[in-house]
């Protein structure tokens, strides 16, 4: 028997082949099996990273003994049900983002895991960042004073993922843009602020190029190719705004497609200072200097996100640790969301209990 945590692998599409490159960086975790519905796609990622375990069904790898803990990489509407069966089975969970289709679901998975006693941790990769990590210090430290505002942008040119397949079908996936990308930086947003306690919200989404299907022109497509018979009831651009209380606002545009350059940040205002987070580059800090004007380029050390993300996840399922990101946490992001898709269907400001 390894003295290692025993990993299973449930969806192996292309998240979970980034899972499993992650887990092969953390000495104290091995792969030992891998699931997946599709065989040729199980048997090929099988032999990509020299796993011999193999099961076409989640049930089959939740009753392998050898498997301690299972990362959970499959479509959205699966999260709940294998999570809450893999708690069941007395396994830790390694949830991919987003947490759930709706808070009730996410709520149904917290309580899964307090009856097990077990370890739940949320993808919430961004977090794990250098960039965020230089972020978090400055709020911590109190360079920004008290932050009143905060920033989503998430926008792409041409974007969509999985074109007719089950990112654009919303009893697969819950939702759009908005549940798949916008889901990171509202975490990011509301960890590094943390203003866990959203009140309001007013939005409105779109679906102005997905739908054309064939029409749609674009120059890369994550999880794709298109299925043009395939169905698109999402949503591909979203923008409103969330208050928390009286506390702060947040302003947010999150875009799989729009006619627009493309960028993604999120942005604290305090009235001590600013700060930008972007997926790359510096953080940018805006503020005074001796009564001044001042514009600073924070640097940072590359890291990998994802390796860092597993690591913290074996480290809680070994009783090291804390999870990096809590099933609490992601009810709260459910909540958001849900409020956010109602705001937009009845057209009025939504308040979120």
């Amino acid at each position: 028997m390894s003295d290692k945590l025993g990993i299973g692998v449930i969806g192996v599409g292309t998240i979970g082949s980034v899972h499993t490159d992650a887990y092969a960086k953390v000495e104290a975790a091995e792969v030992v099996a891998l699931c997946d519905i599709k065989p040729d796609r199980l048997e090929e990622k099988g032999r990509q990273h020299g796993i011999e375990t193999l099961y076409k069904n989640y049930h089959d790898l939740l009753a392998d003994p050898s498997v301690q803990a299972v990362s959970v990489c499959v479509p959205n509407a699966l999260h709940a049900p294998i999570s809450v069966d893999a708690f069941r089975a007395g396994k830790d969970v390694m949830l991919e983002k987003p947490m759930a289709m709706n808070q009730q679901e996410a709520m149904q998975i917290c309580q899964a895991r307090d009856a097990a006693g077990k370890v739940l941790q949320l993808g919430m990769v961004l977090r794990q960042h250098a960039n965020s990590q230089v972020v978090k210090d400055l709020v911590s430290n109190g360079h920004l004073g008290e932050i009143y505002h905060m920033r989503v942008v998430r926008v792409r040119r041409r974007g969509i993922p999985g074109l007719g397949g089950w990112f654009t079908t919303k009893d697969q996936s819950g939702g759009g843009a908005l549940i798949d990308i916008a889901v990171h930086s509202f975490d990011l947003a509301l960890w590094l602020s943390e203003y866990w306690q959203p009140t309001a919200v007013s939005a409105t989404t779109y679906a102005k190029f997905g739908p054309l299907m064939e029409d749609y022109h674009y120059t890369g497509m994550w999880a794709g190719p298109p299925d043009y018979d395939g169905v698109f009831d999402v949503d591909d651009y979203a923008t409103g705004s969330v208050r928390f209380g009286r506390q702060a606002t947040m302003s947010f545009e999150v875009a799989w497609a729009a006619n627009t350059a493309e960028e993604s940040f999120v942005e604290l205002l305090g009235d001590k200072a600013g700060v930008r987070i972007g997926d790359s580059g510096p953080v940018k800090l805006t503020g005074e200097l001796d009564g001044r004007l001042s514009d600073t380029s924070v640097q940072f050390a590359t890291q990998d996100g994802f390796q860092i993300e597993m690591q913290r996840f074996v480290e809680a399922a070994l009783g090291r640790g804390e999870p990096a990101a809590t099933g609490e946490q992601g009810v709260v992001i459910m909540k958001l969301l849900d409020a956010i898709y109602q705001s937009s269907a009845e057209a009025r400001e939504v308040t979120i209990s």
